[in-house]
């Protein structure tokens, strides 16, 4: 076993021997002391390995398993998880850093306007086709360079007018933070790529045609009704998406 790896419980710890016990089979798996696939010692083995008791055991077994790191199948042990590429996660933390640097993030309003519901926008926001909606479009710039032009349709209710936040991006300054609206329920995001427009490429100071992502999302209130519908461009190389799969040491 290698020496970095620590192999016992350190009584004197304020560390729960659980928790220890999880991070010593972490960093043991993260080692390749145990490799995708290899079953872990049984529970009497880490029981005498360790001096800790069975339940201590099964639960740092049910913790890794939660986490993702290993996989209890009933009557044969539990197993290393293998990596699994289709379970990866992508964050927007590209996105959080621009919306919280508030004093180098400015928000320009280009239009707001009233406009009917085509088909596509009526299927997105569950309308009628020809029913009133809110246009906006905002050019989001960070450290004084244009990074992200959105558009956003909203559903118009004349008993609600435009408020501040939705002109300035406040409410998704909100989402991108953790923090968002108590109006939101929940959303949807789907990232795809594609190339920008004459008009894209103009507004974000590119080539047309450069190669760009799309972030489209659909917010629902509290009542699972689609309130605004919308899309960010982003020139593919002032955003990156990354993620980590299998187990870090």
């Amino acid at each position: 076993m290698r020496q970095d790896v620590p192999a016992t419980i350190d009584r004197s710890s304020y560390e729960p021997a659980y928790a220890q016990l999880a991070n010593i089979l972490r960093r043991q798996i993260a080692a390749g002391i145990f490799r995708p696939g290899d079953r872990l010692p049984s529970e009497a083995q880490l029981c005498r390995r360790y001096g800790v008791s069975p339940m201590t055991v099964r639960r740092v077994i049910n913790i890794l398993a939660e986490q993702g790191v290993v996989v209890a199948e009933q009557g044969r042990g539990t197993f290393v998880k293998p990596l699994e590429l289709g379970t990866a996660a992508f964050n927007l933390e590209e996105f959080q850093r621009i919306f919280r640097d508030e004093e180098q993030t400015k928000v320009t309003l280009l239009e707001i306007r009233i406009a009917s519901a085509d088909e596509r926008i009526a299927q997105k926001l569950a309308l009628e086709v020809g029913q009133r909606t809110i246009y906006i479009r905002r050019l989001i710039s960070h450290q004084e360079a244009p990074v992200l032009y959105h558009r956003e349709y909203l559903i118009y209710d004349p008993k609600r007018p435009i408020v501040e936040a939705e002109l300035e991006v406040t409410s998704l300054r909100g989402l991108f933070n953790g923090g968002g609206e108590s109006t939101l329920k929940r959303g949807e995001l789907t990232i795809d790529a594609t190339v920008l427009t004459k008009e894209e490429a103009q507004l974000l100071q590119a080539p047309e045609a450069t190669a760009a992502l799309r972030l489209e999302h659909i917010f629902y209130d509290f009542e699972d009704h689609p309130v605004s519908w919308g899309w960010f461009i982003c020139p593919s190389d002032r955003l990156r998406l990354t993620t980590t799969v299998g187990i870090q040491e």
